[in-house]
């Protein structure tokens, strides 16, 4: 008898229209941040597939070195998306310039300092870099996040990516958020361009809504994004004006409205 799962069914609205590649990207999603092996079975929940569609599967995912199965028999994620991330992030030119300034954005401010870019309706951290400190906000590489939360989303979703212009006319460089994609995390962010003006991501800060929150402390962050943003723009040769205009007019009061 053929598993249901198997028959021929209409494309689902946001599948490719090949079922076996859809199944397969399915199985490599269910692994989450804090996955590091899944069993048979967890991996049949996950995706609603049936075991032997799975197994079969994880052994062309398996010979591709897409996924590993492990002594214990399960299964981890395999080496060959360690080798397409490095090829990702190599494609935006921009990591030679980037991840220096990260760098010194989380030593000077003990924060965790990313760089976006979006993809569709999620924004995909490229670049990153955490501080020493324990407590501190987790940021995943290449993990997907919604678009329309965090202040890296609001930023990406407020320029035009080809021509960098301001969807809404008089909107500000700068964007913060206070716990909307986790309630303990507050962040801000701004948007780096290149020389034609293409917006080519958002630099971001972030670190525990406790110590942010207060408008001084989102204040003096938001300082130092800007100026990582303006040097970012400055050394892809875009236009690091605008940049220090808002850092100019930054002050307490515009950070004193902060969410309960």
């Amino acid at each position: 008898m053929t598993d249901p799962v198997d028959s021929p069914s209409p494309a689902a609205p946001d599948s490719s229209g090949v079922a076996v590649l859809d199944r397969a990207f399915a199985l490599l999603a269910a692994f989450g941040p804090g996955d590091d092996r899944l069993t048979l079975t967890e991996l049949s929940r996950r995706t609603g597939l049936y075991k032997s569609t799975v197994l079969r599967l994880l052994g062309a995912l398996e010979h591709g070195g897409f996924i590993r199965r492990l002594a214990d028999g399960q299964y981890a994620v395999g080496p060959q998306p360690l080798r397409l991330a490095a090829i990702y992030q190599r494609s935006f030119h921009v990591g030679h310039v980037i991840e220096p300034l990260l760098k010194g954005l989380s030593q000077a401010t003990g924060e965790t300092a990313s760089f976006y870019v979006r993809h569709g309706e999620s924004r995909i951290a490229v670049f990153r870099t955490e501080p020493a400190r324990s407590v501190r906000a987790a940021v995943a590489i290449g993990q997907a996040y919604p678009v329309a939360q965090g202040a890296s989303g609001k930023v990406l979703q407020a320029f035009t990516p080809a021509t960098g212009e301001r969807v809404r006319a008089g909107a500000r460089l700068w964007q913060v958020s206070y716990g909307e994609r986790d309630p303990d995390t507050a962040s801000v962010a701004a948007p780096v361009f290149s020389v034609t003006g293409e917006l080519q991501g958002a630099i971001a800060l972030s670190g525990p809504r406790q110590r942010l929150s207060p408008p001084q402390a989102m204040l003096a962050a938001c300082r130092d994004v800007l100026r990582s943003s303006a040097e970012a723009t400055r050394s892809l040769g875009g236009d690091a004006g605008p940049y220090e205009a808002e850092i100019e007019a930054l002050e307490p009061g515009l950070f004193a409205d902060v969410p309960a």
